[in-house]
């Protein structure tokens, strides 16, 4: 998050000039150059003012994701989990925000899934929310604890008929020979929900991840930028701007 999105500056792994440029074509510009024309954000962004942050983050970002809610931000609580197992491999996907409260955000997933065997090797976890209209990013930083047996069951009864039948159809990330398998499968899976609607998936499992670091970044009409992070101090926290 130090670059933020809209800094195009700098050299690296993503940068033509490191890893070679594509060509004008005869049908129009080079990729990289569409990537330049396209906008950063549009004018008329909210402002982030560090001195009126309230004492603790889940004050700000449940103002934060609510303005997103409100702005019609598409899939707002939408989130890139980051993680990396035994081997410090790190992988990322996105997954759906359950709730925030005290006890940090919520998530869930099946334990037997490639980030849950991150997660059962290494705890470590990173949350990243993008919110382009509203020229605004949190990253969540901190361990995560698996919830107890009732609550990962809630949280799996109250998923859609449909949703509950692809977390049944299980072997996430294994190969699969044909489309056709996947939907003979969930099609089973789907009878089977249908008939017992309190049927579970046994490794659903509801995960929190409770912030050690907590970061606010906000962009601005004139591309400057507002970088506000807390850390955890015992049971306080300790707030501080960053350089973007």
């Amino acid at each position: 998050m130090s670059s933020g999105p809209g800094n195009d500056e700098g050299s690296g792994p993503g940068d033509a000039r490191a890893v070679g440029r594509t060509e004008d074509t005869a049908d129009g510009p080079s990729l990289r150059e569409r990537l330049r024309a396209l906008p950063t954000f549009g004018p008329g962004l909210p402002t982030l003012d560090p001195s009126e942050a309230p004492p603790e983050p889940v004050t700000l970002f449940l103002e934060w994701i609510g303005q997103a809610i409100d702005a019609g931000v598409p899939l707002p609580h939408a989130m890139t989990l980051s993680t990396a197992g035994a081997s410090a491999r790190v992988t990322a996907r996105t997954v759906i925000l359950k709730d925030v409260d005290a006890s940090g955000w919520w998530f869930a997933t099946s334990s037997s899934s490639p980030k849950g065997h991150d997660l059962a090797e290494n705890p470590n976890a990173a949350l990243t929310f993008l919110w382009p209209a509203l020229g605004r990013q949190v990253r969540i930083v901190g361990p995560t604890l698996p919830s107890d047996t009732s609550t990962s069951a809630a949280d799996f009864l109250a998923r859609s008929e449909g949703s509950r039948a692809a977390a049944l159809v299980g072997h996430q990330s294994e190969t699969l020979t044909s489309r056709q398998e996947y939907w003979d499968a969930f099609a089973v899976t789907l009878a089977a929900v249908q008939e017992d609607p309190a049927l579970l998936a046994p490794a659903w499992t509801a995960y929190t991840l409770a912030p050690t670091s907590v970061e606010f970044w906000q962009a601005s009409d004139d591309r400057g930028q507002t970088r506000l992070r807390y850390r955890a101090a015992g049971h306080h926290w300790e707030k501080g701007l960053l350089w973007p």
